[in-house]
């Protein structure tokens, strides 16, 4: 059974690669894993208030990997398995692959306009030393021709 694995914010390319993954998993039987990243805090705060933030950070992501699970649950009828990490979105990616060799793909989009973004940036150079295939969509996509690359 194929997994996908998508790294979930608000962005719109995260919505993309959900999209694709989604579409991919119901097509071929398979799940989708969606990973929220929270990235650590710089800067040390007194104890409870640094503790707070830290919180509120986690509390969001775990809010936008709910919310897109639930979306995709309604639209499809699978409920994807949701985790949530704290640290280098690079790194704890990486990690995430090397302790779930269920996955069987990374998905993540390109930004429509600029840089393609950090997470698509850094696995286009590491991609060969992966565990699993990268598929990196290109950002003017569309979420129709999303569908229609992904059936």
């Amino acid at each position: 059974m194929r997994t996908f694995l998508v790294i979930i914010d608000e962005t719109e390319e995260a919505r993309k690669a959900l999209r694709y993954a989604s579409r991919r998993a119901e097509a071929t039987g398979g799940t989708v894993q969606i990973l929220a990243l929270v990235e650590p805090q710089s800067f040390n705060a007194f104890g409870g208030v640094q503790a707070t933030i830290e919180k509120e950070a986690r509390d969001r992501a775990e809010a936008i990997a709910t919310s897109a699970a639930g979306n995709l649950f309604s639209e499809s009828g699978r409920m994807p398995a949701i985790s949530v990490e704290v640290g280098d979105g690079n790194t704890v990616v990486r990690n995430y692959l090397e302790a779930h060799p269920e996955v069987t793909m990374l998905v993540l989009s390109a930004a429509a306009e600029g840089a393609p973004g950090p997470l698509v940036s850094h696995f286009s150079q590491i991609v060969g030393a992966l565990s699993c295939p990268v598929v990196f969509l290109p950002g003017r996509l569309s979420f129709e021709e999303i569908d229609r690359i992904s059936e």
